[in-house]
């Protein structure tokens, strides 16, 4: 006879749960099946927008802004001076960069980028906003205690580096052109812009190295 053990039960149900699509991936996902069945969108058209967000329109169209303004001096400084028209150079201009600000860090300045309000995101640079960006938690979080959320994405900031927080809003977007890592003078703008990451350029991460440094 099979013996019942509440705990190895309690086990497997969070392992099944753990597993699940979120509630809001499930909503998307019924509303884009009834969508599909209604005959007003097909699901190929949507696995190609996704792709075009998450690959093409960001966040590599960031990664190629930071890694010019690396390469680019003069560049460097247009950005940082009038970001929307800086990006426009490369054709990146979009409805939600219409007025970009760029903000460097620097060995004793981070910065941390938020919207408070919503979810205000440059996306025609930087693709999607990730669900937590969207989320209470980080808009409320990221302003009282910036330290700490991003002691939570595994980012220690030192007692001497000043975190500044900059809050996005629909008429002001926000870009951190994060520092440059060592030893890569000799590397391309396209080898230059694979070592940025999304997050660098929102504030959630720091310190980029090179792939050989990650292997090591």
């Amino acid at each position: 006879m099979v013996e019942f053990n509440a705990k190895k039960v309690a086990e497997l149900h969070h392992h099944l749960h753990s597993h699940l699509p979120s509630e809001s991936a499930l909503r998307v996902k019924a509303l884009e099946t009834l969508l599909v069945a209604k005959g007003l969108i097909n699901s190929e058209s949507i696995d190609a927008w996704i792709e075009a967000y998450t690959e093409d329109i960001g966040p590599k169209r960031g990664a190629q802004v930071v890694a010019k303004a690396w390469n680019d001096e003069d560049f460097r400084q247009r950005l940082v001076q009038d970001g929307s028209s800086a990006i426009d150079e490369l054709g990146y201009l979009g409805n939600a960069t219409g007025h970009l600000k760029v903000i460097e860090n620097t060995k004793s300045v981070h910065n941390l980028v938020v919207c408070t309000l919503c979810s205000c995101y440059p996306f025609s640079i930087l693709g999607i906003a990730p669900a937590w960006y969207k989320a209470a938690a980080y808009r409320s979080r990221a302003v009282r205690d910036p330290r700490g959320v991003l002691a939570e994405f595994g980012v220690q900031i030192s007692n001497d580096i000043e975190v500044r927080v900059w809050d996005s809003t629909a008429e002001l977007r926000y870009l951190v052109l994060p520092q440059r890592p060592s030893n890569t003078e000799a590397l391309s703008e396209d080898e230059l812009a694979s070592l940025v990451t999304r997050n660098s350029m929102i504030g959630t991460d720091r310190d980029l190295i090179k792939k050989e440094e990650v292997k090591a």
